[in-house]
């Protein structure tokens, strides 16, 4: 039998257990401060709601769970059957579609707007690569049934307080609109139906540059005037709010600048807010703005989200605006153990020893020290210094021999 993780998976050690424990209480105690409640739901859905949610590339990364009994061997008995008649559940690719249909289903027990935290884990079948696993955690906050662009300042500052309170430094938050998107490419002459695979290539543009954007556009056989006039837009350096305000509609262009003003206000000018016309965010789902937390130093968002106002619609048939901001929590702490993150005010975690008659006293004597230690009491082992070691491999900070009246002994 195998004794590594399966691909793409993990394995933690206490230590990282510990660190990952904190910062989700850290972020999940931000959240309830700003009077956010946590709910939970399962990571099994059915294969329809996956299916039909426009989850962009995420839908070709769910892993199928196989129908069972009747229903397979029926389905199996069929010459030409797909892999998705095989199947009729999936595992979550995110919690943005589980609370949907969570919302859908118990909206009569919920109050409106509902404040809503998820912390849990997710799964997708990706190629697993450095920042890219098949498991991991995602930690959202969304708000359903306020459609006014004030959700948006809530959730962009109460996610960057719990950035700043679990140490993340240097970011800027990124933002856009899906809407000035399709603005964009509908004035300069783009059809409708190539919105999705114009996004994605200016979606490079922070790589490849204008010049790239324009390659790849002419490789793809876009109209070449499209192509000239899009580039045109760009002949000052680049796309300011100002510069898009005739290009598309002003209640977009305004709603974006009232988001930003009133951050930077709020925040006393300590959260970076930028315009970034060329975010786009994979998921199809998203229908006005759209958001990401860029670090310095690192590639790839450590945090995104937007507005999809029209997804809760496909279960309730009624219109029902929401909008929600996932923290990378994987890449969060990536980061921080890459830069020797040490819990702040952890309790120092030490050993008692006891021998076999006097246990229970040991145990009365550790309840005492836990006050002001975390104390793990162990038999003494009958070599004492060379377990000493062992102790301190595993994040021990010191140890104390029930009954030798020197007490707690510190390593180091």
């Amino acid at each position: 039998m195998k004794s590594t993780p399966v691909k793409g998976t993990r394995d933690y050690l206490p230590k990282e257990v510990e660190i990952r424990d904190y910062l989700q209480n850290v972020i999940a105690e931000t959240y309830r401060d700003a009077g956010f409640v946590r709910i939970t739901t399962p990571i099994i859905e059915d294969a329809v709601n996956l299916d039909k949610s426009e989850g962009g590339e995420n839908l070709n990364l769910i892993f199928r769970v196989l129908k069972r009994g009747k229903k397979l061997s029926s389905a199996l008995n069929n010459e030409n059957v797909t892999e998705k008649e095989l199947s009729d559940m999936g595992l979550r690719y995110d919690l943005t579609l589980p609370l949907s249909r969570y919302f859908s289903n118990n909206k009569n027990e919920l109050m409106t707007p509902f404040k809503v935290i998820q912390m849990d884990r997710v799964y997708r079948a990706e190629r697993p690569q450095k920042g890219r696993l098949r498991e991991f955690m995602q930690c959202d906050i969304d708000i359903i049934g306020n459609d006014s662009r004030d959700a948006e300042i809530e959730l962009i500052l109460t996610t960057t307080k719990a950035l700043n309170r679990v140490g993340l430094k240097n970011y800027t938050v990124k933002i856009n609109d899906r809407r000035i998107l399709k603005s964009i490419f509908s004035y300069t002459g783009f059809d409708d139906a190539d919105n999705e695979k114009l996004a994605i290539i200016f979606d490079k543009l922070d790589k490849i540059g204008i010049d790239g954007v324009k390659a790849e556009l002419e490789e793809n056989s876009f109209d070449k005037n499209a192509i000239d006039k899009f580039i045109g837009l760009f002949e000052n350096g680049s796309l300011t709010l100002d510069s898009i305000a005739d290009v598309c509609d002003a209640d977009y262009v305004n709603d974006l600048k009232y988001i930003i003003d009133t951050v930077d206000k709020a925040s006393n000018g300590t959260i970076p807010v930028e315009f970034t016309p060329s975010l786009v965010r994979g998921q199809g789902y998203y229908t006005g703005t759209i958001f990401e937390v860029a670090a310095d130093g690192y590639s790839g968002a450590v945090a995104g989200g937007g507005r999809y106002d029209n997804l809760i619609g496909k279960f309730l048939n009624e219109d029902i605006p929401a909008v929600g901001f996932s923290i990378g929590f994987e890449r969060i702490f990536g980061i921080l153990m890459e830069q020797n993150y040490a819990i702040p005010d952890r309790k120092k975690r030490i050993a008692v020893f006891y021998d076999k008659d006097n246990y229970a006293d040991a145990l009365a004597y550790a309840e005492n020290l836990r006050d002001e230690y975390m104390v793990s009491v162990i038999a003494r082992p009958k070599k004492l210094g060379k377990f000493l070691n062992k102790l301190e491999q595993n994040e021990f900070d010191g140890f104390a021999v029930f009954g030798e009246a020197d007490g707690v002994k510190l390593f180091g």
